[in-house]
């Protein structure tokens, strides 16, 4: 699935080609997503420009005059910035057409992903209203996360993944984080001292940074909006390594089950 930093490579992607073009016509081929696709999209943005495009978590916002679209790119989609004549293939469900002789296609083998509208004030959509801090900004810190664990019981890893604390730490970013902090995923969150938060909250920023600029991951089929894949897989710490050699210690990595999803720690380097 698309993490944060797949979801902000493909913004930053898509962002010089969409904001300021003004939409020509909307293609929508196969409605039924996660969530059925407005019918009467079309008629809402013909000839309507794009003012803005911003992520909140793993939702893409392009902000119109008039309301915001939400695009999500579910477990399989990606969105692809191609010549407006492209013919379409049999997981491309919709199209932006663009005045500028290009489209913006949504690709979703799995219809996992959701195309949306909405009136209004975006941060009061039902899908993001009671979202937590990005961890990206400034309101996520030391002080934030050591207030956010107190007197929990629940893994570490598993509120770190918790969207009402903050959003957008999905399993693979998690579990690097936590190794770079020395922290196993198991802990406690309510253990962690005050230094320990400030050290998990410098590193997950410090890992999506680096995600980021390395264009994310591509485990499956993940690609960005010009169709090249990311390649921070072949930076991983933990993720994916049970049984390899830790690169620190030498220790060979650990993998355990949490939450139903797999989580990689080394038990040398990580307490």
């Amino acid at each position: 699935m698309p993490e944060l930093p797949e979801v902000e490579t493909t913004r930053r992607g898509l962002e010089p080609h969409l904001v300021g073009a003004t939409v020509a016509d909307v293609v929508i081929r196969h409605p039924q997503l996660r969530w059925p696709i407005p019918a009467d999209l079309p008629q809402l943005l013909r000839g309507q420009t794009i003012r803005t495009l911003r992520r909140r978590a793993k939702y893409l916002l392009a902000g119109f005059d008039h309301g915001t679209l939400i695009l999500h790119l579910g477990m399989s989609g990606s969105l692809r910035i191609l010549p407006a004549k492209t013919l379409p293939e049999k997981h491309d469900h919709f199209d932006l057409v663009l005045g500028n002789g290009q489209l913006m296609r949504l690709r979703d083998p799995r219809r996992f992903g959701a195309v949306l509208w909405h009136e209004g004030d975006i941060s009061d959509h039902p899908l993001l209203a009671s979202l937590g801090p990005e961890p990206l900004e400034e309101n996520f810190d030391a002080a934030y996360l050591y207030r956010a664990t107190r007197k929990k019981t629940a893994a570490i890893k598993l509120v770190i993944m918790d969207n009402h604390v903050v959003v957008g730490v999905g399993n693979i970013y998690a579990n690097e984080a936590l190794f770079r902090t020395g922290i196993k995923p198991q802990l406690a969150a309510g253990k962690l001292s005050r230094e320990r938060c400030t050290r998990l909250a410098e590193e997950i920023r410090a890992t999506l940074q680096e995600a980021i600029a390395k264009g994310g991951s591509t485990l499956r089929d993940f690609v960005n909006s010009d169709g090249k894949p990311g390649y921070f897989q072949q930076h991983y710490w933990a993720y994916g390594r049970a049984g390899e050699p830790c690169r620190r210690c030498g220790t060979p990595i650990r993998q355990i089950k949490q939450g139903q999803r797999s989580s990689f720690y080394c038990p040398a380097c990580q307490r």
